[in-house]
C-alpha cells in the first residue's frame, strides 16, 4: 500500500469546496522543477471551485505557478501547487489551486457540503 505524504491532510483540511471526480481534459503550462519549460496535455482527476487534482508527467515543486486551460471552453487561469502526491506509471499526482477565485471556471454546478 502506497503511503500518502503528510501534506496530503493538510490539502484535505485546506479544501473549501466539494470535490468532484470528473475527467476534464486540461493543458498545463509553466516551469518544472528544473526550471525547465513544460506543456502537457492531460485530464483532470477531481475538480473543485477552486482548483484540480490532476496527473502530469512534469516534476513540480509546491507553491509553483502554472497556467491551466480547459480544453473544451478554452478558458485559462493561473493556478499554484498545493499538493505533491504520489507518482503512478511515471505521472505525479498534482493538487491546483486557482490562484484568484473562479467558480465558473468548471461549467458544472458543485454539490453542497455536507
Amino acid at each position: 500500500m502506497a503511503q500518502v505524504p503528510t501534506s496530503a491532510g493538510n490539502f484535505a483540511a485546506r479544501r473549501r469546496s466539494q470535490r468532484v471526480l470528473m475527467q476534464v481534459p486540461v493543458r498545463v503550462r509553466g516551469k518544472d522543477s528544473q526550471g525547465k519549460a513544460f506543456e502537457e496535455e492531460t485530464e483532470t482527476l477531481a475538480i473543485n471551485a477552486h482548483g484540480a487534482l490532476i496527473l502530469v508527467s512534469a516534476r513540480m515543486t509546491s507553491g509553483s505557478k502554472v497556467m491551466m486551460q480547459h480544453k473544451l471552453t478554452q478558458d485559462e487561469q493561473e493556478c499554484h501547487v498545493v499538493f505533491l502526491g504520489p507518482v503512478r506509471s511515471g505521472k505525479a499526482e498534482i493538487g491546483l489551486e486557482f490562484s484568484e477565485p473562479r467558480p465558473t471556471f468548471w461549467r458544472v454546478a458543485f454539490p453542497p457540503e455536507d
